[in-house]
């Protein structure tokens, strides 16, 4: 279910959160505890499934998302997958009955933020999302003062707002790029932003960002062989290898290490 409702002016620098839980007791106790913390955040869905959840993401575009490990339909190891691969940018806390170190690895592959134990302490969670706080408000000073560089007296068309955002990438492109805090610049929709970006471009911005990385990293692989595999998806944006190995794989269609080998032969 959505929450919130239209937010005013004032609200609008509220961070978004997304909650997945199946049990309805716990879901309703988490929306409290983020509701009256009043640190920044604003609940604007709950789902008791993943799947749920997901689409929960795709429509309203948080910040963070919320999860627990053990649901119906898709678990929260899914959906932490799903949102990783499709969405990079959001922050996950995994909150959970199990301390098995199995779940908290696996978490930490999709690079949850933090792994909280059921049952959940106000106190925890006000820490996580103190951190998470930071590292946004971080992101989107930033990008105010000195990504766009934006001139109040200045109407910027689409087409320039493409560019600025393309040299933006390109200078950028190593660091945690959040597409949605560029959009909230300009005022858009991050939805916008992507269809104006792919008009004047040829690819929406996330392609766009991913294509200069794994360009940089075949570089790399095959100029600098002390580099571990690791070491080059840290220096092109991806400190998770996993993460790098698997888009690697999708984009080039081997891996990294492959990829180096064949290559390193043939030269």
């Amino acid at each position: 279910f959505l929450l919130g409702g239209c937010l005013s002016m004032e609200d609008k620098v509220l961070y978004r959160v997304v909650i997945a839980e199946d049990e309805p007791l716990i879901l309703n106790n988490i929306v409290k505890k983020i509701t009256n913390m009043k640190i920044g955040f604003q609940v604007v869905g709950a789902a008791e499934d993943g799947k749920t959840a997901l689409e929960l993401v795709e429509n309203q575009s948080p910040d963070v998302l919320v999860t627990d490990i053990r649901m119906p339909i898709m678990d929260g190891l899914e959906l932490l997958r799903a949102v990783s691969l499709r969405y990079p940018n959001i922050k996950k806390i995994v909150i959970s009955g199990y301390s098995d170190f199995k779940f908290a690895q696996q978490a930490l592959k999709y690079e949850a933020a933090d792994y909280l134990l059921k049952p959940l302490k106000t106190e925890e969670l006000f820490q996580t999302l103190s951190r998470i706080q930071i590292s946004l408000d971080a992101q989107r000073n930033f990008i105010k003062q000195n990504v766009l560089r934006l001139n109040d007296n200045h109407s910027y068309s689409t087409e320039e707002i493409a560019h600025l955002v393309k040299d933006y990438i390109k200078e950028n492109y190593t660091h945690d790029i959040n597409f949605d805090l560029i959009s909230q610049n300009f005022n858009f929709t991050a939805n916008y932003l992507s269809k104006i970006f792919t008009k004047h471009i040829g690819m929406n911005p996330s392609k766009y960002l991913m294509s200069l990385r794994i360009s940089k990293a075949k570089q790399l692989l095959l100029s600098n062989k002390e580099l571990s595999i690791k070491d080059i998806g840290e220096i092109v944006g991806y400190p998770n290898q996993f993460y790098f190995s698997r888009i690697f794989k999708n984009i080039v269609g081997k891996s990294p290490s492959s990829y180096r080998d064949e290559n390193s032969v043939l030269n």
